[in-house]
């Protein structure tokens, strides 16, 4: 059964830091793709970031580019998102998400509709 399971959220100022945590089981990062979504109220699901052990380069949306960093403890079937620089916009809940890859499933772009899950943490930026 995969489990995801995101910790780190929270309240901060603007221009300040928080840093994410995705505890995944249920699968490994060498066949699943794995990364973060957020969804804020009235707006539609964005992509933020992802890691691939496959492709190498992590994915970032060009709303965090620069800001966010992704990193992965394979070892430890961990994920995190360091969140730099938060702005106001940044607010929302952020999902960890994971997906199979194969030849049409598991794209990094795609992170936003990954077939499984967390719960969320909420990350809330004042101005």
């Amino acid at each position: 059964e995969v489990q995801l399971v995101e910790s780190g959220g929270g309240l901060v100022q603007a221009g300040g830091s928080l840093r994410l945590s995705c505890v995944a089981s249920g699968f490994t990062f060498d066949d699943h793709n794995i990364g973060w979504f957020r969804q804020a109220p009235g707006k539609e699901r964005e992509g933020v970031s992802c890691f691939s052990v496959q492709d190498g380069d992590p994915y970032y949306s060009d709303s965090v580019k620069g800001r966010f960093t992704i990193t992965a403890d394979i070892a430890r079937n961990t994920v995190y998102l360091q969140m730099d620089d938060l702005k106001p916009e940044d607010t929302a809940l952020y999902y960890c998400s994971a997906e199979e890859i194969t030849i049409d499933t598991g794209w990094c772009t795609d992170v936003a509709r990954f077939e499984f899950r967390g719960q969320g943490t909420q990350v809330t930026v004042s101005s």
